[in-house]
């Protein structure tokens, strides 16, 4: 079906790839990579049941790293072009080539080792990642129409709306390397969205809600979206602000999330190599409390972050991360991994589906669990020092007394460190949310400072 979608054919990028590679090759590099890709988007959006926007985007490129000299002291150039002419090719890897001549040479840069490097089989793997959604613009508009609708049909109090959004993504890419490698496929990321503003008696409030999959059938419903997006936002009426305090914290699902996306940054190759996270050296000790577990699963078929091999080339595979709070692995990919003398793990690009494993509480036993304490359901600011670790964030989200939700809350900030935040994770949830590569269910921190009046 993707032969249809595209401008050019997956045999076209196949064979743009190899012929880059032949002219890098007759310009006199020592090793090569090339990534030629190309997609394509529609997006729709509706403001108070008129149209807002509509976009359509196409894009395409070819981007070419030249290496030169002998492994191990090679210096390294890079250039793109979206021209895919002959003449635009061979510019391409000249002015790559020319690059690479005057950069210093550096001991880490080159390909990664052969045998790393994901075989045929592995690197066209149809890990049904592409389901080309063909949905008219006027289509797409009403659905739209009727995810905005449904907000607006909640209550006479939802006055107002930043818009429902439908969002088409679709592309495809081949990678490849002078080692041999070649491989390539094509993705798809499609996105159904609502904003809805609740006002009474002069005050307002927003809340959000969206559903993202490969697969437009396995999307929420448009209404589903609409009605609880704005059951989000009437629950934030008459927020307050609470008394300076320190109290346990309960980060919902998709903020949760986050946190895990501190640490993946905090023990990946960059981070570590020039010294700039607070987990330096954490291989085999203890960062998170004893009961966290997390796995990595590149291969999960039509997940979000699924990938037979990654920028690279090399091979991805399945792997405990961490184990028992125990840290397992890092994210390398071959360059850092070079840098710090240990084996790349596959993860030039980032990591591949994070699953942190759920414990026995739904969201509601998690509140149960927490008793008092504050739920955090929005995050202001970029108050994260990966130095450090020290955290500190507006938050926005609701009071729990005796488990239950008491009422909304405004104007706060949340403060810790994440070392020890990691350390005092005391549950996670099995209310698992799935809108990207790091996949969790709420997590509840024991104790953290919250800053109101």
């Amino acid at each position: 079906m993707s032969e249809s979608r595209f401008a050019h054919t997956f045999a076209n990028l196949l064979e743009l790839a190899r012929d880059t590679l032949d002219l890098a090759g007759k310009a006199g590099a020592a090793a090569c990579e090339v990534d030629v890709s190309e997609g394509f988007g529609q997006s729709v959006m509706v403001r108070r049941g008129e149209v807002d926007t509509i976009e359509h985007n196409r894009d395409s490129g070819i981007g070419v790293t030249i290496y030169l000299g002998a492994p191990g002291n090679q210096r390294k150039g890079h250039a793109s072009t979206s021209n895919f002419s002959p003449a635009a090719l061979r510019e391409t890897v000249d002015a790559a080539t020319n690059i690479a001549r005057f950069t210093a040479p550096d001991a880490c840069a080159g390909l990664p080792d052969e045998g790393l490097l994901a075989g045929i089989e592995d690197s066209f793997a149809d890990l049904d990642l592409y389901h080309p959604w063909p949905l008219a613009v006027e289509d797409a508009i009403d659905l739209a129409r009727r995810c905005e609708g449904a907000a607006f049909a909640v209550s006479p109090l939802i006055a107002n709306s930043d818009g429902a959004a439908v969002s088409i993504q679709e592309g495809q890419f081949v990678s490849a390397n002078s080692a041999g490698f070649i491989g390539g496929y094509p993705t798809s990321r499609h996105t159904l969205s609502c904003v809805p503003i609740a006002a009474d008696r002069g005050r307002m409030q927003r809340d959000d809600w969206f559903s993202v999959s490969r697969n437009s059938e396995t999307l929420a419903s448009a209404e589903s979206i609409g009605d609880y997006a704005a059951r989000r936002a009437l629950s934030r009426l008459s927020a307050r602000r609470i008394k300076t305090c320190k109290a346990p914290v309960l980060f919902e699902a998709p903020l949760a999330a986050s946190l895990i996306a501190h640490f993946v940054h905090a023990v990946s190759g960059g981070s570590l190599y020039r010294k700039t996270s607070f987990l330096v050296d954490a291989l085999g000790s203890r960062v998170f409390s004893k009961d966290i577990q997390i796995s990595e699963r590149p291969h999960t078929r039509g997940a979000l972050a699924s990938a037979p091999f990654d920028g690279d080339g090399v091979a991805t595979r399945a792997r405990e991360v961490v184990e028992d709070g125990v840290l397992q692995g890092y994210f390398l990919s071959a360059y850092t991994a070079r840098k710090l003398g240990m084996p790349t793990t596959g993860n030039a690009g980032g990591c591949h589906n994070l699953l942190v494993k759920p414990g026995k509480h739904d969201f509601r036993g998690l509140l149960k669990e927490m008793r008092r304490g504050l739920l955090v359901t929005e995050l202001l600011g970029h108050g994260v020092n990966y130095v450090t670790g020290d955290y500190s964030r507006g938050a926005v989200g609701y009071w729990v007394e005796n488990g239950e939700i008491a009422y909304p809350v405004e104007e706060i900030t949340i403060a810790g460190n994440l070392r020890d935040m990691f350390k005092n994770i005391v549950a996670v949830g099995n209310d698992i949310l799935v809108q990207g590569s790091r996949q969790t269910g709420s997590i509840l921190v024991a104790q953290m400072k919250i800053a109101g009046n």
